[in-house]
């Protein structure tokens, strides 16, 4: 079987870095959920500009059908995207029986400090509050969800995450 999982938090928590370990430890294609935006939200992102609803409406579509087709051809994959709000991951999972969402949870100081250290190509760190206020946390009617604290080695998040056992 297949499965269908989002590597989900605010920007700096990790997703790809987590993604593109997780990946070979569990089969899985890792696609990083950023290469899926429209040219206009990377344009609007890159001026510091937080994206709305309206916006992230096709490409939260788009993840939803690429995860549904790798599920359909038998392959799993992992997508990075924030699915900050509980509407983004209902929308998620319409139609993607197979789908598991994996928390990287972390506090505002601990992912500031991350972001201010990296380069990335259209997220700068005066976002890093906007998607804090915007985040809704998973709670504990989202049954497919995982929690797992970013305050520990890429390892032992990886770890912690295939002990989970998401592959279906």
């Amino acid at each position: 079987m297949a499965s269908f999982i989002i590597l989900m938090g605010v920007s700096g928590s990790g997703k790809t870095v987590v993604g593109k370990a997780l990946a070979p430890r569990i089969n899985a294609e890792f696609i990083d959920g950023d290469n899926l935006h429209s040219q206009r939200n990377v344009d609007k992102m890159a001026a510091g500009i937080p994206l709305t609803d309206a916006d992230r409406l096709d490409w939260l579509q788009l993840i939803a059908k690429v995860g549904r087709e790798h599920v359909a051809h038998g392959t799993s994959c992992i997508i990075a995207c924030s699915a900050l709000k509980k509407s983004y991951r209902d929308l998620l999972r319409i139609d993607n029986a197979s789908i598991h969402f994996v928390y990287l949870k972390g506090n505002f100081d601990l992912i500031h400090d991350r972001i201010v250290k990296r380069s990335h190509q259209y997220m700068p760190s005066s976002l890093l509050k906007s998607q804090f206020e915007t985040l809704e946390e998973p709670q504990a009617d989202e049954r497919d969800v995982i929690t797992v604290s970013i305050d520990q080695g890429i390892p032992e998040i990886v770890e912690e995450i295939a002990k989970a056992d998401l592959i279906s």
